[in-house]
């Protein structure tokens, strides 16, 4: 089971405006992470991050990966992180237990693989698009903000899927909804 995890805000972005290192939610983005100062709780929140890191691998696209300082090669547990990309450098070597791929399906293979009866954890838009594009994503998990940021980062900008809902939390200022993707 593949499943994108993905905060965003009602109008559709997962960053402000300006996202970049040392601003790595964009202008206001920050604001779509408030929720998770609940994740200890019993509730819908702290549910969902505990289902979230127990997850087996990690598949993200590689500038998810350079904004979040590589999560320092250790996203949650060790778990192995696979890093899409356009381009290897062979000079680069990823830290931890990070690998780079450029075959969003072999990506996907080897993370189903490495992950055996747990899901797969999908951070970042342009990983979202490609394993669905390669019918590789299985579910989306969103977690939806009451915010409209107007401008940022769109987490699905032209990019058309027939979806049903599976499941659907509320939580304060968050609603987690979770999507099958239809084939």
């Amino acid at each position: 089971m593949i499943r994108l995890y993905m905060t965003i805000s009602l109008d559709g972005f997962v960053a402000g405006p300006d996202d970049r290192p040392g601003q790595e939610l964009g202008r206001g983005g920050g604001r779509l992470f408030d929720w998770l100062d609940h994740r200890h709780g019993d509730g819908a929140s702290g549910q969902v991050v505990r289902e979230a890191t127990a997850t087996g691998a990690i598949i993200s696209g590689r500038r998810t990966f350079e904004l979040a300082g590589r999560w320092g090669g250790d996203h949650h547990d060790g778990v192995p992180i696979h890093v899409l990309t356009h381009h290897i450098d062979p000079a680069d070597t990823p830290p931890g237990s990070a690998r780079f791929f450029t075959d969003v399906t072999a990506a996907a293979e080897e993370a189903r693989a490495a992950a055996g009866d747990r899901a797969v954890m999908v951070h970042g838009a342009g990983a979202a698009q490609a394993l669905l594009a390669a019918g590789q994503l299985d579910e989306l998990e969103l977690h939806v903000v009451p915010v409209l940021l107007g401008e940022g980062r769109r987490l699905f900008d032209g990019t058309k899927a027939e979806l049903e809902l599976v499941r659907r939390l509320e939580d304060r200022d968050v609603l987690h909804l979770r999507y099958a993707v239809r084939r």
